[in-house]
């Protein structure tokens, strides 16, 4: 836009160079001036109260970890981000961009590939959904880019997460996953879709039948990558790979990352830009107790609990499907609310718990592992593991679903005689400590 006072110079000059005055022209010129000014003072001030017109929920002021606050101070709007995606991102909440978004938006949109290492609920669903969001060219109608994730819980939450953020973009969302019609997924395809977000076998069920096309596809995404990569799931990426052009860009991300990570970036990833925000992987501001029981004693100790802990929302983790179901039959019994879920439940029965839960329908979830990965409900503050996982890195992603974004949290273990060998290792490998539980546990610690 020409400056107003560079046109209010312009225009002067014409009407002194002029050789006869014209006071009609003259009369014309200065309304043009006029309104060409009013017009600019329109725009400076649409530009300046935009954010003014939002709407915009209550700040939290709950305390919060320096696994978010510690950042450069940077704003969302450093980033030269389309207006509209900045009101999705003002709208949904976001005040300012967390340490693993500072250090993963810019990166991103300049193409570069990405191996990112954070911890759990410190960000990263916003830190790869807003370059995504903003890559998109929303007038051509391909898929452009592609989310991956390893449950189908975590598929709908992201996708939710692309659609809230980008409200007030032209961009169409679609989430795929196996367990739903894959009728009415093809039939979506014949619709414009520019951001797919899914679990591996169904994407690629859908690519192999040509429905799919992903030839166009810029961006590839995988959301908990070190699950991604595991054995049930990497024959499926790879295959999937081959589908998009050789020049796409690849982004990683997740707090766990084993040889088989290594292994595929060595392979598939150009010259990645490496973000490791975990110097220990334990998360900061999340207590963590254990109660040495004996496996006839959980239900009473679990009573025990739900009557003495300030509980917003609680999971509790048991180790089978089996477990599950007779645990939250007897919190039932007990008199709390209770919801259960677990990979063998039907797929509608599961996306309704899961949206009634998040909702704060109730206030108890009962489940298997499968809730472990990238699932985030900040109003959860205890995580009781009823059943005590085998081994550290399942221990850390449960223990990451309370104190979500750097707010307080507190895990409680149940220990038996059998699990201490795991306790002790699991401690070593985290470098860590559980501390015995004690009478009275301060609210402050889990509910500030």
């Amino acid at each position: 836009m020409v400056n107003v006072f560079e046109f209010l110079f312009l225009v002067s000059s014409i009407c002194l160079s002029a050789s006869v005055l014209d006071f009609g022209k003259l009369y014309c010129l200065a309304q043009i001036e006029t309104d060409y000014y009013h017009l600019c003072i329109f725009f400076i001030c649409s530009s300046q109260d935009w954010k003014a017109r939002l709407k915009i929920p209550p700040p939290d002021t709950r305390y919060k970890t320096e696994d978010v606050t510690a950042t450069k101070g940077n704003e969302f709007e450093d980033y030269f981000l389309k207006r509209e995606l900045l009101m999705g991102i003002y709208e949904k909440g976001f005040e300012r961009p967390s340490p693993i978004q500072e250090e993963s938006i810019p990166i991103a949109l300049t193409g570069s590939d990405i191996l990112a290492r954070a911890k759990n609920g410190t960000g990263k669903t916003a830190a790869f959904c807003i370059p995504a969001l903003e890559k998109i060219d929303q007038d051509n109608n391909v898929i452009q880019v592609v989310i991956l994730v390893p449950t189908r819980e975590l598929a709908l939450q992201t996708s939710q997460v692309c659609k809230e953020l980008g409200k007030n973009l032209n961009i169409q969302v679609m989430v795929t996953t196996g367990g739903t019609s894959l009728k009415d997924d093809i039939m979506r395809l014949y619709q414009p879709v520019h951001l797919l977000v899914g679990t591996p076998g169904r994407i690629l069920d859908l690519a192999k039948k040509g429905v799919c096309v992903l030839k166009d596809c810029s961006m590839l995404i995988m959301d908990e990558a070190d699950k991604l990569l595991s054995p049930e799931f990497q024959p499926s990426i790879e295959q999937l790979i081959r589908f998009l052009p050789a020049n796409r860009q690849v982004l990683m991300y997740s707090a766990t990352f084993p040889v088989t990570v290594k292994d595929f970036k060595d392979r598939y990833l150009h010259r990645p830009y490496i973000i490791n925000l975990m110097d220990e992987l334990t998360l900061k501001g999340i207590t963590q107790f254990y109660a040495f029981v004996e496996e006839r004693q959980k239900v009473h100790c679990l009573n025990t609990l739900f009557s003495k802990l300030q509980i917003n929302q609680s999971i509790i983790f048991c180790n089978s499907v089996n477990r599950v179901e007779l645990l939250a039959k007897k919190i039932t019994e007990l008199g709390y609310s209770c919801f259960y879920i677990h990979a063998k439940m039907l797929q509608d029965h599961r996306n309704r718990v899961f949206h009634d839960f998040r909702n704060g329908a109730c206030r108890n979830l009962v489940c298997t592992d499968l809730f472990t990965r990238g699932i985030d409900i900040q109003a959860v503050n205890v995580v009781i593991n009823f059943d005590f996982p085998k081994n550290s890195e399942t221990y850390l992603h449960r223990v990451g679903r309370s104190g979500r974004f750097g707010h307080l949290g507190l895990a409680v273990n149940l220990i038996t005689y059998e699990d201490r060998f795991n306790l002790y290792r699991i401690e070593q490998e985290l470098g860590t400590e559980i501390k015995q539980i004690p009478p009275h546990i301060d609210q402050a610690i889990y509910c500030r």
